[in-house]
């Protein structure tokens, strides 16, 4: 009886743990954590700060070491943030007569630490001085340092898919 009884209450409280745990993960499921809603706001502002046309509005947005590396559609890298700031004009917003990135709505943050990265998909439409629109799908993925108390941009890729 005894034995019964220690039995039924062993597996009464691992059936009682599991629930637990299930319940748990379903609750955390759909909700957004604190990092989210910090990268979101923080991927938005980003956004707006580019579709100025201005770089340097970005430019808080990023560390300045002139070690880092930074993939953009073309050309194919950039070497450290002044590189990037100088290339983003010559490269594309001297050859447009306005453009727009628009950031979809499948933003994913991933934190470790001080380190975070960041993935979404954006669509760029833009006119350009030639005449042509440009209107594509872009896929952006950016690495974070936490940085005295500011989340900077230590690397990012930005690319397209290939046509067809």
């Amino acid at each position: 009886m005894v034995r019964h009884l220690f039995r039924t209450l062993v597996l009464s409280a691992i059936a009682l743990s599991v629930v637990i745990v299930a319940a748990a993960q379903t609750g955390a499921k759909g909700k957004e954590t604190a990092s989210d809603a910090e990268f979101k706001k923080l991927i938005s502002e980003y956004y707006d700060a580019w579709n100025t046309l201005n770089p340097d509005n970005a430019a808080k947005y990023y560390a300045k070491d002139a070690s880092l590396v930074f993939y953009d559609i073309a050309p194919l890298k950039y070497n450290g943030w002044g590189e990037y700031h100088d290339g983003v004009i010559k490269n594309f917003f001297q050859v447009t007569t306005n453009a727009k990135l628009t950031p979809k709505d499948d933003l994913k943050v991933s934190r470790r630490g001080n380190i975070a990265w960041t993935t979404l998909t954006f669509h760029l439409s833009a006119k350009l001085k030639a005449g042509d629109s440009l209107d594509m799908d872009c896929r952006h993925t950016a690495i974070w340092e936490l940085r005295d108390g500011k989340w900077l941009i230590v690397h990012e890729h930005v690319s397209a898919p290939l046509p067809g």
